[in-house]
């Protein structure tokens, strides 16, 4: 068997009928610079949705939850041991919302080798006094650089320097669309109301946007002591420890751990936001559905084309059966088209691919929303353009065995024949 004569035969065979095999060959391009593109930007897309929530909340949560207390008196009376007992209107414990030892347990989590980092937060309601109005809210007390170096706390200020927040005294970062309601700027101070009555004025340090509505128009920042000091609390009073572990998928896992360890709740993130990450997932299953089915397009249309071609040739398969060749080297021959189509169109079609993509990334996307957002997001993910590659090599190998099998079966008697 001489390949270097069946791949001489075959470039005969596809020069004959350049037309058709350019015809081919571009839509494997089209087909594959379609599905990388798309994939990339819809990767992308999803990095940058997900980035929004996911960015800014932690792989695990500590807190204390106001709940109902679930033993009560009657439970332990012994006289009703054995019965049940239904209990109405039963109230929430009256315990504080500090998480208790929380020094002791921050050690620990530091110790912890699964652990990238900790953030300590206080979460405190209060009102923004504007005049005779009361806008309610709340104040998240941070330790500055930890919540920084958890959660890219600067990419998010549009005003002013994070860092202000623990060098000035009593000072506040406000939410962008809270401080357009406050009608307030960067110098301006401004009053607090605790829900327990407490007032104090803070100075506005930074504004920050973080791309959700509903956090921009209601939440500020302050430094821990500012938050303590505002409520009157010690400055060990801390009420939830934010947490962010190497391997997020153990996030579950861990979080049932710490719950039965430190007698807390623990939320974890796959729990806190399953709604996006189920999104993600079927806007990602869109993107392989629609990017494989103009593979599948193009491979059809392969198909159609050696199918034609073969019609056509059968006089030249009927010589070529006649002088030698067998039917696996007629087969051989109509695959090696159909790979050369899918080889050639598999390369361009990465190439133009990049190109769009390129391209996309380049398109100014200005929203007052998401200000640290400049261009449409890509993602040049090398997975997307292997996938390519290789669904490009399958289809149209498949596209060109079926009729290649057709080609080995011909048989050279009946055909010349007839001619």
């Amino acid at each position: 068997m001489n390949f270097r004569l069946i791949f001489s035969i075959a470039q005969s065979l596809m020069l004959a009928r350049w037309r058709q095999t350019m015809v081919a060959a571009f839509g494997v391009t089209f087909g594959i610079a379609m599905f990388v593109s798309l994939l990339g930007f819809m990767s992308g897309l999803n990095d940058l949705l997900d980035g929004l929530i996911l960015n800014r909340t932690p792989h695990i949560r500590l807190y204390n939850e106001v709940q109902p207390t679930l033993k009560q008196p009657v439970d332990m009376a012994e006289a009703f041991q054995d019965s049940y007992n239904f209990v109405k209107s039963v109230k929430p414990k009256q315990e504080r919302p500090e998480i208790y030892n929380n020094a002791a347990i921050m050690n620990f989590l530091k110790s912890d080798q699964r652990v990238l980092g900790i953030a300590p937060k206080i979460t405190a309601q209060v009102f923004y006094n504007v005049g005779v109005i009361d806008l309610t809210g709340a104040v998240n007390g941070i330790d500055v650089e930890a919540e920084n170096s958890l959660f890219n706390f600067q990419d998010y200020m549009v005003d002013g320097n994070y860092i202000d927040l623990k060098n000035t005294p009593n000072s506040i970062i406000l939410g962008k669309g809270l401080a357009t309601k406050m009608l307030a700027s960067i110098g301006d101070i401004i009053q607090l109301t605790t829900s327990k009555g407490e007032r104090l004025q803070l100075k506005v340090v930074g504004l920050f946007q973080s791309g959700l509505q509903d956090a921009d128009n209601t939440q500020s920042y302050a430094s821990l002591v500012t938050t303590q000091k505002l409520l009157g609390e010690s400055i060990s009073y801390i009420t939830d420890i934010q947490i962010k572990v190497k391997d997020i998928e153990m996030a579950p896992q861990i979080a049932k751990e710490y719950e039965q360890l430190f007698n807390v709740e623990a939320l974890d993130i796959q729990t806190a936001n399953s709604q996006f990450e189920t999104g993600s997932s079927v806007r990602s299953i869109i993107s392989y559905a629609v990017g494989i089915t103009l593979l599948i397009v193009a491979g059809f249309g392969i198909y159609n084309i050696l199918n034609m071609m073969i019609y056509e040739k059968m006089d030249s398969i009927a010589i070529l059966k006649a002088t030698g060749f067998s039917g696996n080297d007629v087969n051989r021959i109509f695959t090696s088209i159909a790979l050369s189509i899918g080889i050639v169109g598999g390369i361009l079609g990465l190439v133009l691919g990049l190109s769009l993509s390129l391209l996309i990334d380049q398109i100014p996307f200005n929203t007052p929303s998401l200000p640290t957002i400049k261009t449409y997001p890509i993602n040049y993910d090398p997975r997307f353009y292997l996938i390519g590659i290789c669904f490009s090599l399958i289809t149209t190998y498949l596209a060109g065995y079926l009729p290649s099998r057709k080609a080995s079966k011909v048989d050279p008697v009946i055909i010349i024949r007839g001619k």
